[in-house]
């Protein structure tokens, strides 16, 4: 029986044996010589000397074990089929059932475990090389701090079973980024042994029996063009994880002492709560946001084409016939053009114009003059760039430009004049409450609109964006060639056409500076198929979407899918924004 127990009850049992030898030899005594006051001393005395000796040979026995006792290797479990078990065991074990049994939103990943189970001695050790890396300056500043000699890892394994995971949901959102939920098992046989050493002892502590059971939310964002697609890794536990080990010091497994157990389980549980709970996050970036990043605007540019004058002549006979084309350099959208002004080399326009800012420090405005021809490709007269940080915000600047064949400016045969453009710039940059709001909202979204925390956007001028994202269960009678046309006070945009397809995907935005917010109006977005070919009844329409522009104006952002009117089925994706300047 002595050797079925554990090393540190070994020495409980030894110690409380000598004890219980002094004890009674102190009592024998006693009995013996309690007939008579000097042999009641006597026995005193005596009891008092066997206790001082079996004292010491028990601290003696107990020190013995304690510095020569090793951790015992862990071994592999014994699996048994479940047919060996009867009834009741297995009654047990139906909370163990897989929640895609139970839950048919969880999917079955066999492949994903299977594939793990393949990897595991490979990732066994990938794990634990870099749990040595991570832990290995942690400890060493815990041995300076508490003046312990060393504390290192004398054995690090994972052990042979690796984790399951027993089901998966994935959940569907507007926004662009994926949201998993895994319920992860891990019921492993570790075999971690820690060693601390105090001058000449040396304890060891060693880890064993481990069970972890966690359901975290995996949200992969943003998605992106860019191998692996995703930003992001965000994860966050829905509910407080289960977590059980054994703890054995010098062999002796001390969970078993009474009270420690739950202590120790109360505080993994809180401490892993306070980081890792649910709306609390662990953020793991996996790409450069250089890479991936989308610059959201910041400001716009107003420009005044007020005149020019000495422009080259450009037609044989007769005078040019200029106009003025306007872009900000590292965009693709369309540039911005004036009137025509024929037979004329010192045209005046004074025309205004409003574009988007996406770096103020970096970009540049494109003045391009043509001379338009009736036949043919339209001669450019001259250019010139202005770096948009020479504009100071809010302050209206005035350019006398004198027009270039290029802007290469290394090119020394380039003399001749070209003739000189006046323009009046203005940079209104967006508010910064208004865009770190609104990056707030984008971080803490639970829902399809974002509230605005103020109405200073009900008199404010700003920039409205439309994203059409995507569209679902499309329906053409002659085909599927689907586009989008935006229709906003006059002005009309439209995406490009996809073929053959009835859930396009376009992800095209656009824009429109305002002077004042659009309370009062409405933006309609109609969905067509186009017949490639000329063809009779070569365009017809899938739906159309009106939305009310109030909304928006006061929440700052919407992002759902609408239904398309006169479709059975079809589904609008589109995400509008706000913005005030």
């Amino acid at each position: 029986m002595f050797l079925k127990h554990s090393k540190i009850q070994q020495i409980i049992i030894v110690f409380q044996g000598v004890l219980n030898l002094a004890v009674l030899f102190y009592c024998k005594v006693s009995v013996t010589f309690e007939g008579s006051s000097e042999m009641g001393f006597l026995s005193s005395l005596l009891g008092i000397i066997g206790f001082g000796i079996g004292l010491p040979i028990g601290l003696l026995v107990g020190f013995f074990f304690f510095v020569y006792s090793k951790p015992k290797q862990v071994q592999d479990p014994v699996v048994r089929p479940l047919e060996e078990f009867d009834t009741t065991v297995l009654h047990e074990l139906l909370p163990e059932i897989p929640i895609w049994v139970k839950d048919p939103d969880y999917e079955r990943v066999d492949w994903l475990n299977k594939m793990v189970f393949y990897m595991w001695p490979y990732l066994d050790k990938a794990i634990s090389r870099e749990i040595r890396r991570q832990a290995e300056p942690i400890l060493a500043e815990y041995s300076e701090k508490y003046k312990i000699k060393a504390i290192e890892f004398e054995n690090l394994d994972l052990g042979t079973l690796p984790p399951t995971i027993n089901g998966i949901r994935v959940y569907e959102t507007n926004e662009k980024e994926l949201v998993m939920e895994p319920v992860v098992k891990w019921a492993g046989n570790p075999n971690i042994v820690l060693v601390l050493k105090f001058l000449s002892l040396q304890i060891t502590l060693q880890l064993v029996d481990l069970q972890v059971f966690f359901a975290p939310r995996m949200t992969l964002k943003p998605l992106v063009p860019t191998f692996p697609c995703f930003a992001n890794i965000l994860v966050s536990l829905m509910e407080r994880p289960h977590v059980d080990f054994g703890m054995k010091v010098l062999g002796g497994d001390i969970m078993s002492i009474p009270g420690l157990y739950q202590f120790i389980q109360k505080t993994i549980k809180k401490s892993v709560a306070s980081l890792y709970l649910w709306p609390q996050t662990l953020e793991v970036p996996v790409l450069d946001n250089s890479v991936y990043a989308f610059k959201k605007p910041v400001g716009i540019l107003h420009v005044k084409v007020v005149r020019a004058f000495k422009l080259m002549k450009a037609d044989f006979l007769g005078l040019s016939d200029p106009y003025v084309k306007l872009n900000l350099t590292g965009e693709s959208l369309p540039g911005k053009k004036t009137t025509i002004k024929k037979n004329n080399l010192n045209p005046e326009w004074n025309e205004d114009f409003k574009l988007v800012v996406r770096e103020h420090q970096s970009q540049a405005l494109q003045i391009q003059v043509f001379d338009w021809d009736k036949v043919g490709g339209h001669d450019r007269l001259g250019m010139q760039l202005v770096p948009l940080k020479l504009v100071t915000p809010h302050e209206t600047k005035e350019f006398n430009l004198d027009l270039l064949k290029h802007t290469n400016i290394s090119d020394h045969n380039d003399k001749k004049y070209r003739g000189t453009i006046v323009l009046e710039l203005t940079y209104a940059p967006f508010r910064e409450d208004s865009t770190s709001a609104l990056s707030a909202k984008f971080d803490q979204k639970d829902s399809i609109i974002y509230r605005s925390s103020s109405n200073e956007t009900l008199n404010k001028a700003g920039l409205l964006s439309v994203l059409v994202q995507a569209a679902e269960d499309l329906e053409g009678e002659r085909h599927n060639n689907p586009y989008a046309l935006i229709l906003f006070r006059g002005e009309q945009k439209k995406t490009k056409l996809l073929r053959k397809t009835r859930n396009p995907l376009w992800n095209e935005e656009f824009q429109f500076a305002l002077e004042e917010p659009p309370l009062l109006d409405k933006i309609r977005i109609e969905v067509f198929s186009k017949r490639t070919g000329i063809r009779f009844r070569s365009k017809e329409s899938l739906g159309h979407v009106e939305i009310n522009l109030d909304d928006v104006v006061r929440n700052g952002r919407i992002n759902q899918k609408h239904h398309l009117i006169n479709s059975k089925n079809g589904l609008l994706h589109v995400e509008i924004e706000w913005t005030m300047v």
